[in-house]
């Protein structure tokens, strides 16, 4: 079954999409890392501290600050429950109901 020339030419079309697509992206991810590594060169870094080390100590930091905020949440939440059950609501009295 032969293709017809406008189903080649539109194939050859979304191919070099695809690539001029690729090579943006990855232009703009490469450009982005690039400012990103001079932010934490100049701002982030201690010392005689590589970016590459930053990066690790910054990730490091901010898990070790994700498990403490999990903790101090799950703490929180015991000591409601806690207050919630020792805190004796009285029962309100039974009225009869009348319909008029």
């Amino acid at each position: 079954m032969a293709k017809s020339p406008l189903i080649k030419a539109n194939k050859k079309i979304a191919e070099k999409l695809y690539g001029a697509h690729h090579a943006v992206a990855d232009t703009v991810v490469s450009g982005f890392n690039s400012v990103a590594d001079k932010f934490v060169d100049e701002f982030l870094t201690k010392d005689d501290e590589s970016v590459e080390e930053a990066r690790k100590r910054l990730s490091e930091e901010e898990r070790t600050r994700k498990e403490e905020s999990k903790q101090r949440l799950e703490e929180q939440q015991e000591r409601q429950k806690d207050i919630i059950e020792h805190t004796h609501v009285p029962e309100m009295p039974h009225h009869a109901h009348t319909h008029r």
